[in-house]
């Protein structure tokens, strides 16, 4: 019988489907179907299959050939079924024998000349087979390391399909010429998208710790302690000031004070990095928190995912497990900034095409940033500001109430003075300091919330802080007479709950005391409570 199958992988965002191409040849006239719902490049992959075969040194099959991807109710996109394809037609052929490739997943594109080339979404594709149970895996050479990450899975990285001939075949290995030297490979083109880091702001992965120092930063004690707690429980953040105050500079340093990933987290944000064709070449696993920061001109679909065709992850995806910073945020289409409102309480983000369902993740640190008003110089210390009355209200109202409800910590960032600037005094806390500080809050958090499905303070649901987890006796009343005047909503109360229990994890409190909550609310309303707004202050 002239028929052979092996596996590869559908993607569908970053979650995969085992799909089983299979070959069968024909008596009749030499002709190439395929069949199994695909889209226009892997329709393509016929001539790129013939051409790869014929110059790898194999004979091309000169009777009808059906090749199937089942199950066929599953969209398939993307040149990355290539080499299962070709290895299901030698299969076929009985150039190699069938029975070797049943339990093996091949991912790849293939060149005319036989080369094979890397594809996007190699981690998850392999997520997906070892979930299925598979054991053994054909990618790219440049890719391998990338399949490595998971474990139990048995990673072959081959160069050209003369190599996979040889290896399933039994025959000596060949090698493979070099290209010329001081040029850059081209089989890691496939690894990145052009243009794609662009859209989305993408910092390189693991900069800010090298570049940049909270010590940098000069004055803004509110804000600073505004980003430690930020960083300790997870919460958001909004900071308001005028231009040239420091709002990005704080931005910019607060992935540096994040723990690093663990192991599972560091595999979901490589999967999300692969898909969207920004994992770096030669780092196959990003284990710091990543930056995203997209230009205020960015559209709905490049902030939450989507776009024509296969939807791609969206900055709230490329940030997921770091840190989204959108400065100038009333600039952003009010369209864009509402569809946050999902991911930020769901953790993810699902995206409906007419062709499928799409589920990204999306658990990530938003940082807000806004001028107080068209001019940016308006302040109620002085008179600057010439804009009238009516463009502030409307320069301001451009952020939802519902979104502003969801950002637990909101800081005006003043004007450094020249006094301030100027000063040859000891600097601020260090990046290393205060992320010592932040680590050791986190491992309070943790070991509070152990056996629970939350990690820190910003995703315990309200109704377990209530019961479970409880403030020193009368902590909260100054909170609780908030809310009776309008000035709290239930969902803010929970939120100033949450931060008080990240400060007390911060000064080292078992309990959320009077002082922690009265941070917290500074924190949440911008009314000053009479309060050291140092967290070194409170130890």
């Amino acid at each position: 019988m002239a028929f052979a199958r092996t596996c590869s992988v559908a993607l569908v965002g970053v979650e995969g489907v085992v799909v089983e191409v299979q070959a069968d040849l024909e008596p009749g006239v030499a002709a190439f179907t395929l069949v199994g719902l695909p889209d226009k490049s892997l329709t393509e992959s016929r001539d790129r299959v013939r051409a790869a075969v014929v110059n790898s040194g194999a004979a091309w099959p000169q009777k009808k050939l059906t090749v199937g991807l089942s199950p066929a109710s599953v969209p398939k996109s993307g040149s990355g079924f290539d080499l299962a394809v070709a290895a299901a037609v030698l299969g076929a052929a009985e150039r190699i024998d069938p029975r070797v490739l049943a339990d093996i997943v091949m991912i790849g594109e293939l060149g005319l000349d036989g080369r094979v080339r890397p594809v996007r979404g190699v981690l998850p594709a392999v997520l997906a087979a070892a979930g299925a149970g598979y054991e053994q895996v054909v990618v790219p050479e440049c890719a391998a390391a990338e399949a490595s990450l998971v474990p139990g899975v048995s990673v072959l990285g081959v160069r050209s399909l003369r190599q996979l001939i040889a290896v399933l075949a039994d025959e000596p290995v060949p090698d493979e010429d070099p290209d010329g030297q001081g040029r850059p490979d081209p089989l890691l083109a496939g690894l990145r998208m052009p243009g794609a880091g662009a859209v989305t702001g993408m910092h390189s992965v693991g900069a800010a710790q090298h570049d940049h120092d909270l010590a940098d930063v000069v004055g803004q004690t509110s804000a600073r302690t505004a980003v430690e707690v930020a960083a300790a429980g997870g919460h958001h953040l909004f900071l308001e000031g005028p231009p040239g105050a420091g709002k990005t500079m704080l931005a910019e340093r607060l992935p540096a004070i994040l723990p690093r990933l663990g192991r599972q987290e560091s595999l979901e944000v490589t999967a999300v990095h692969s898909v969207a064709g920004l994992l770096p070449p030669g780092k196959p696993l990003i284990d710091v928190a990543p930056y995203c920061a997209p230009h205020h001109s960015a559209t709905m679909q490049a902030l939450v995912g989507g776009g024509p065709g296969v939807a791609r992850p969206g900055a709230v995806s490329l940030s997921h497990r770091g840190v989204l910073f959108l400065d100038e945020t009333p600039e952003f289409s009010s369209h864009a900034l509402d569809a946050l409102r999902q991911p930020l309480e769901a953790g993810h983000v699902v995206i409906a095409r007419s062709a499928g369902v799409v589920r990204f993740p999306a658990k990530f640190l938003m940082v807000l940033a806004a001028n107080p008003c068209p001019c940016g110089r308006f302040s109620q210390r002085d008179d600057l500001c010439e804009c009238p009355p009516s463009a502030i209200r409307r320069y301001q109202a451009r952020l939802s109430g519902p979104l502003l409800d969801r950002v637990d910590l909101r800081v005006e960032v003043d004007r450094v003075t020249r006094t301030q600037l100027t000063a040859s005094g000891a600097r601020g806390e260090s990046t290393a300091t205060v992320a010592d500080r932040v680590r050791a809050a986190r491992e309070r958090a943790s070991g509070r919330l152990a056996g629970t499905p939350w990690c820190t303070n910003s995703e315990v649901p309200g109704r377990e802080l209530r019961s479970r987890w409880y403030a020193v006796p009368g902590a909260m009343d100054e909170a609780e007479r908030n809310l009776e005047r309008g000035v709290l909503t239930a969902r803010g109360l929970d939120r100033v709950l949450r931060v008080a229990w990240t400060v007390a994890d911060l000064v080292g409190h078992d309990r959320p005391d009077a002082t922690d909550v009265a941070l917290a609310l500074q924190l949440r309303t911008g009314v000053p409570r009479g309060v050291p707004m140092a967290i070194g202050a409170l130890t």
